[in-house]
């Protein structure tokens, strides 16, 4: 979510239409964007089938890591971040967990990688060290802000972009899955909607879905808190 309130209260409203047994929230509730502790008092509000897991972001904003290895941007987002969130709210976002978290049986959501939360998984040899190393048939992830999916069925690897306004992805049963949800605050793949999915584990069937919401509003707040332009600008082109 990246702080981005309107971003999130959009794909909220249009999850809420339909049933659903849990929420799974791949980290980064917060950085970049100009409305910490609205996303993170949505997030605490989702009750008690809610499974989270930190993001990098996240742990730079509690103090659990220096961001030494932040550009200036994101640092001087992240410091900001820090001394406006509420004490009831900084304190959530240092005790989120840190991943793999294992959800169900076969289900695990991570940020990065699940071998290292910081890690970026972008490519079939990210993906490949994955599945030689962690054996959960399917691991939701985030970090990179691309909606993606990885795929190990028998000894064929495969890779794609999931783009469009909607989609869906039957999985096979014997498979094993990387799946990318891509941001619902700060999406990267030129395409500057909301991104999110749902996920039907009875019927290994993945939804994914791009939604608009109003990046102007977004920008504003941004632009308003004083942070770098650049966070505001990016919104406008999802990059």
């Amino acid at each position: 979510m990246h702080a981005n309130w309107d971003a999130f209260e959009a794909v909220l409203r249009r999850a809420r239409r339909k049933r659903f047994d849990a929420v799974l929230v791949l980290g980064d509730l917060v950085g970049y964007g100009g409305a910490p502790n609205q996303v993170v008092e949505a997030v605490r509000a989702l009750g008690p089938r809610l499974f989270t897991v930190r993001g990098n972001h996240d742990k730079v904003v509690a103090g659990i890591d220096s961001g030494s290895n932040f550009n200036q941007t994101a640092l001087t987002a992240a410091q900001w971040t820090t001394g406006r969130l509420t004490p009831a709210n900084l304190r959530y976002v240092r005790d989120l967990p840190k991943g793999p978290l294992q959800v169900e049986e076969k289900l695990a959501i991570c940020h990065g990688s699940p071998l290292d939360e910081d890690t970026y998984v972008f490519s079939d040899v990210d993906a490949w060290e994955i599945f030689s190393r962690f054996n959960m048939p399917v691991t939701f992830f985030g970090h990179t802000h691309i909606p993606s999916l990885f795929w190990l069925e028998g000894r064929t690897l495969g890779v794609r972009a999931l783009r469009g306004p909607s989609g869906r992805v039957q999985l096979d049963p014997n498979g094993r899955y990387l799946i990318n949800p891509g941001s619902i605050g700060q999406p990267r793949d030129r395409d500057p909607r909301a991104s999110y999915m749902t996920y039907d584990s009875a019927r290994s069937l993945v939804r994914w879905y791009r939604i608009p919401y109003p990046i102007a509003e977004a920008q504003r707040r941004i632009r308003k808190a004083g942070l770098p332009a650049s966070l505001a600008d990016r919104l406008a082109v999802g990059a």
